[in-house]
């Protein structure tokens, strides 16, 4: 499979994706020599949308660079970590955690995982100058590839090569290297599924027109700003920056769902009305304030209501023009009717008059989230406090120095709590949340806690953190970790461990299966290239580079059945193969006669056995035992079973 990919990937163009479900879509819009007829393709839309001619759109040295990389198949292979995978805690965990690039595993996960992800968060480099981020990938392409594959010139393609081969931290670089995982994080995306994106003010802007050039600007959600309590920048001459700000898109904001959040005291303040029932309630004036606030904004929502004094009241602005109120005739007499209009006394022009306000309940224990958050729940002492009283940041520093023994193994963590309100208004009890930029794992402390303090969530995490090694004689490095997926995967462990002595009864998933993406070595790609089994020999030391438990699991992930699979193990006479669903995985070496014999007769006499996918690891297999192999499938089709089976040889 992987050769069959280095080759794909030579052919691959930066538009590629975006062609091929164009000919899914619209076939009748492709010319007979493949040429798109955009002339038909608008007036399939113009009927539903207005076809412009004019727009606005993000242009970066390097983004058909990073459209191609999105297009371009992973040459990773997923490599399981036996020994940690079979511990009892482990062994039926639905928690995964990736170490490799993000790039690659979103790649995978693509494979198996598309649509499937309600809430992604993700912390990605800053790009503050002091972050240590720089552009590095290892795609070897020439001057020459990329002025065939992107319609550039040589002085173009050398600035691209020079951006991702030689390291830089300029905004064109960090563009390049957030676009293609945004690309591939947004078809990961449920239906109904948000991401949210932790930036600041280096690369904000920046980052918000990827976003709306890849999700679509109607989908953007909100801006969340949030005081982190450790102010930054500005000194004697210049100004503080105590805000960070977190992106939201939602893939289809029509279906996006964003979840209340658990009421708190502070609310109390702001709901300060409490109805003859209890319920309290805060009250809005039912005039438009602000922008079209006039009455020949909106003529229709310019009328009398009566107020206690039996008078009319129209809508008048401050200093006397006529308003408008912020609903229609119909809606207010609606509201009336319910009980949800206040009628007060205000100042108009220096008199006291009768002003209609409309009722805004505060609904049992839940409040819809803004996008300006200053406070946080302690479920420790059930207190709210500002995020500045327990210095933001400051306090996720003390939450890694609490669980690795007081040294500070990481700098750049994010508040445990502040991830919980993201994953509490971002998904549901049985969702996945993702993290491709997992840094100290943060996301899977505060998924755990969720879980632990709601017995109703099952929520399941994703994590991808490359092997980044940690820095020079830091207190990591002094702790013994070498990279940071060691930190991460080892705060998991002992919070799993502080979680239980917390909660001894809890049944909650606390396990996690780890696996590693192995790029191929120079001396495996040598191998695949020069592999030849037109003999009578097998030569399986291709296969020993690899091993079959990394060849099942690249293959389960590409065929669709994710990390989290009902493969089992068949035995075939004396060979043993590998059946989830529709695919029969024949990856050993040394299948005999008789297991294909074996194979045969099963599917001949076990009814409940028909996988419609017989793959083969072609390099465990010479000339001789393919073709046994193909005849014998010829044979299953050909009789009165008449069995639609697939033989599919993988190199």
């Amino acid at each position: 499979m992987i050769k069959t990919i280095l080759s794909k990937n030579e052919n691959i163009s930066p538009n590629d994706k975006e062609i091929s479900i164009l000919r899914e879509h619209f076939p009748s819009c492709f010319r007979l020599d493949g040429s798109f007829d955009m002339v038909r393709f608008s007036e399939f839309l113009e009927d539903k949308i207005d076809v412009a001619h004019e727009g606005y759109e993000l242009k970066f040295l390097g983004k058909n660079y990073a459209r191609l990389l999105s297009s371009l198949e992973t040459e990773t292979v997923i490599v399981p970590d036996e020994a940690h995978n079979k511990l009892p805690e482990n062994c039926n965990s639905e928690n995964i955690y990736i170490s490799g690039d993000n790039l690659d595993a979103l790649k995978h996960l693509l494979k198996s995982y598309a649509g499937k992800i309600k809430c992604i968060y993700i912390d990605p480099p800053y790009n503050t100058g002091t972050d240590g981020f720089v552009y590095n990938d290892n795609f070897n392409f020439s001057i020459d590839d990329l002025v065939e594959k992107l319609s550039i010139n040589e002085d173009q393609a050398q600035h691209i090569l020079d951006l991702t081969t030689r390291g830089s931290a300029s905004h064109s670089a960090w563009l390049m290297f957030m676009y293609p995982r945004l690309q591939l994080a947004r078809d990961l995306l449920t239906n109904d599924g948000i991401i949210f994106i932790s930036i600041d003010d280096n690369e904000q802007s920046n980052c918000k027109l990827i976003c709306d050039d890849i999700f679509g600007e109607d989908n953007f959600l909100t801006c969340i700003s949030r005081a982190t309590g450790t102010p930054t920048g500005g000194g004697f001459d210049g100004l503080v920056n105590e805000l960070d700000y977190i992106l939201i898109y939602a893939r289809n904001i029509s279906t996006a769902s964003i979840n209340s959040l658990e009421r708190l005291e502070k609310d109390e303040e702001i709901y300060n009305e409490v109805d003859e029932q209890g319920n309290r309630y805060l009250t809005r004036s039912l005039r438009r304030t602000g922008g079209d606030n006039r009455r020949e904004d909106r003529p229709t929502m310019y009328f009398p209501m009566i107020d206690p004094d039996g008078n009319e009241v129209f809508p008048i602005g401050p200093s006397g023009y006529e308003s408008r109120w912020i609903c229609n005739r119909e809606t207010a007499t609606q509201l009336e009717a319910n009980g949800m209009i206040v009628w007060k006394k205000r100042k108009l022009l220096g008199k006291e008059v009768w002003h209609p306000y409309q009722k805004h309940y505060l609904n049992g224990k839940n409040k819809k989230p803004g996008n300006i958050w200053k406070y946080f729940f302690c479920p420790d002492n059930n207190q709210v406090f500002l995020w500045d009283e327990i210095e933001g940041n400051k306090k996720a520093t003390r939450d890694i120095r609490d669980i690795f023994d007081g040294k500070k193994i990481f700098d750049t963590a994010k508040p445990i709590e502040l991830i919980e309100k993201i994953i509490s208004i971002g998904s549901n009890p049985k969702d996945i949340v993702l993290d491709f930029f997992s840094g100290s794992a943060t996301t899977a402390h505060s998924l755990m806690n969720i879980n632990c303090q709601n017995q109703e969530s099952e929520r399941k995490y994703i994590l991808i953190q490359i092997p980044e090694q940690v820095k020079k004689n830091s207190d990591a490095e002094k702790a013994g970790f070498k990279t940071i997926d060691e930190i991460g995967m080892k705060r998991i462990i002992y919070t799993t461990h502080k979680l239980k002595e917390t909660y001894p009864d809890i049944l909650t998933d606390l396990g996690f299966k780890h696996y590693t993406l192995k790029d191929l070595s120079q001396n495996t790609l040598n191998k695949l290239e020069q592999f030849d089994n037109s003999g009578f020999i097998t030569d399986t030391s291709i296969y020993d580079e690899f091993g079959t438990a990394t060849i099942l699991t690249t293959w389960l992930m590409h065929d669709g059945y994710g990390f989290t699979n009902n493969a089992q193990i068949i035995t075939l006479d004396n060979y043993t193969a590998y059946w989830c669903d529709n695919h029969l995985y024949c990856i050993n070496p040394d299948m005999s006669e008789e297991s294909i014999k074996a194979l045969i007769d099963k599917y001949n006499m076990q009814g409940t056995f028909n996988p419609q996918n017989i793959v083969i690891f072609g390099y465990n297999f010479n000339y001789v035992e393919l073709e046994n192999i193909k005849t014998n499938i010829k044979i299953l089709r050909d009789s009165e079973k008449n069995l639609k089976i697939n033989l599919d040889i993988r190199y």
